[in-house]
């Protein structure tokens, strides 16, 4: 099986379930699967995370006979995903992390790059990107950094690497450190497409004064952002690594003769301007492990990290009072642990209506949290366009 698609499977990536439909319909019935201390998870939510999954791999265009058994594995631990969720949303309460700047934060940046100044607009806008009412995405995002937080904090933050083991490690893989010539960019890209000659005009003063502004200091990167009209805004105008041959030919010519932060004027395009910033250079051969360091840290931490927040979300379930209906399993059950369930004489009629379950909790949502150092990024956070996408880019 392909390990790129079994990126969903690792212990770094703990799901936070979407919860669909709202509690205005009583028609419809919720049957409770497990109990986490205070909260509930529900037969739908299960069900939901199932199609979840399936979308996801749709989405990374896996072959559907792999996709099957990628499913099959996946969806043994389904209901593990969620209670990991609820434990860590749970214990970050009890420690009093609070988010709540972060998640301002980052609503202000997605407002800003979505340009859109009327507050009930961008609630409507999040609405329609993302399938769910504005206070369940600002719910969801606050229980991703939680999780993360919590993850960091009494996980991550106790893994110590040395600098011997990260010599050591350098020197055993030394041939796999060596490079070719390459160089980071970033862009600031304002289109022309549809402007008249007079618009343009204006459009070309405001790239020059865009260049200007950033040679004198500001942060590239903010400028991007706030600027900038292609997909990269979101990353801060960041378009990744190119070697040779990647790059339109008069981008290439200019910035491999450059230096680090060497910001071009603007250049013409068929579609508009383009401004770009070398961020990063490196030579051909042998990186050093001051280059590398990074990358070695990473991969010296990763397989560490996740064993220990198996262990830590089994300390956390031994700890926990957790009940779960018969017929449903946690893969990763506490050893010696009675889940068994407990209050049936309570619990009838075994269903209830999703306005009763809206009652006793907020809603679970879906979030990809990934592990501390790993290369995932929070949905908030707009992901690295494909270098082919990017203005600089070759057609």
């Amino acid at each position: 099986m392909d390990n790129k698609y079994m990126r969903l499977g690792r212990l770094g990536c703990l799901c936070l379930l979407a919860a669909g439909g709202y509690a205005g319909d009583v028609r419809m019935i919720e049957q409770i699967v497990a109990k986490v201390n205070g909260d509930i998870i529900t037969l739908s939510e299960i069900e939901r995370m199932r199609q979840t999954l399936r979308a996801d791999l749709q989405q990374q265009r896996v072959p559907p006979a792999e996709m099957e058994k990628i499913l099959r594995e996946r969806e043994r631990h389904v209901l593990r995903d969620q209670i990991d969720q609820l434990l860590l949303v749970q214990k970050g309460k009890e420690l009093g992390i609070n988010v709540d700047p972060e998640v301002t934060r980052q609503l202000a940046e997605i407002q800003l790059q979505a340009k859109i100044a009327d507050t009930d607009k961008f609630h409507q806008y999040v609405r329609e990107q993302s399938g769910v009412p504005f206070e369940d995405f600002k719910q969801q995002m606050k229980n991703s950094l939680l999780t993360r937080r919590v993850v960091q904090q009494e996980v991550g933050g106790r893994i110590a690497i040395s600098k011997a083991e990260m010599e050591k490690y350098y020197e055993e893989h030394k041939n796999e450190f060596i490079r070719e010539e390459q160089v980071l960019l970033r862009e600031i890209f304002l289109s022309t497409e549809g402007k008249t000659p007079a618009q343009i005009n204006v459009i070309e003063r405001k790239a020059k004064d865009l260049a200007a502004r950033a040679r004198k200091g500001e942060k590239f990167g903010d400028l991007a952002r706030d600027h900038s009209d292609s997909e990269s805004a979101k990353n801060g105008g960041e378009i990744g690594w190119f070697k040779r041959g990647e790059l339109r030919d008069d981008v290439e010519k200019l910035v491999f003769a450059e230096r680090r932060n060497f910001v071009s004027d603007p250049i013409k395009t068929d579609r508009g301007f383009l401004i770009v910033r070398l961020e990063e250079r490196h030579e051909a051969g042998q990186a050093s492990l001051q280059e590398v360091e990074n990358e070695v840290m990473e991969r010296l931490y990763l397989p560490r990290m996740e064993p220990r927040v198996r262990e830590y979300l089994t300390k956390l379930r031994q700890e926990a009072f957790l009940e779960i209906r018969e017929g449903f399993v946690d893969s990763g059950a506490a050893p010696g642990k009675d889940t068994s369930w407990r209050d049936p004489a309570q619990l009838r009629p075994e269903t209830t209506t999703k306005a009763e379950v809206a009652a006793r909790r907020k809603r679970k949502l879906l979030w990809v949290v990934p592990l501390p150092g790993g290369k995932g990024r929070p949905a908030a956070e707009a992901a690295t366009p494909d270098a082919a996408s990017t203005q600089a880019a070759k057609p």
